[in-house]
């Protein structure tokens, strides 16, 4: 999904000891981290790690991408609902992101699992010289309907 270089801010796979080594202390710490599998290859993955300041320790981060091949199939959905539900048993209450203003289907997911859009990041990310705007969406899971 790096390697794409469109949507994530990383434009290339970490080394795979690296990522072994932090799936492994994702598991070993009950973190809310899924992958999707199609016949034993990730082609998807959505997580969600605490913030470890004692003020926001409430607060999560989401990251997430789906393989362009596999996009469109409701991958990303159940992916994020069950990430969603793993954040909120763990008791946080508020989860963050930030997606690229061009990522259309990517925001409309987040809307409707009830993000809401808290700012715009102008020129945030830069792939080959070309600059895009991010938008900063929040999920509080308990709040008041609006």
């Amino acid at each position: 999904m790096a390697r794409e270089r469109r949507f994530l801010a990383q434009v290339e796979a970490q080394p795979l000891e690296r990522m072994a080594a932090f799936v492994q202390d994702s598991v070993k710490k009950n973190a809310a981290h899924y992958v999707a599998l199609d016949e034993g290859a990730v082609v998807g993955w959505c997580d969600i790690f605490a913030d470890l300041a004692s003020a926001v320790a409430h607060c999560g981060g989401l990251g997430m991408g789906v393989l362009e091949s596999h996009r469109g199939r409701g991958i990303g959905n159940r992916l994020l609902a069950a990430t969603l539900a793993h954040a909120r048993q763990q008791g946080l209450k508020r989860i963050e992101l930030e997606v690229r203003t061009d990522n259309l289907a990517a925001i409309r997911l987040y809307e409707r699992v009830g993000f809401v859009h808290e700012g715009r990041k102008r020129q945030r990310m830069c792939f080959d010289g070309v600059y895009f705007d991010t938008l900063a969406m929040g999920l509080l899971f308990d709040a008041a309907p609006s």
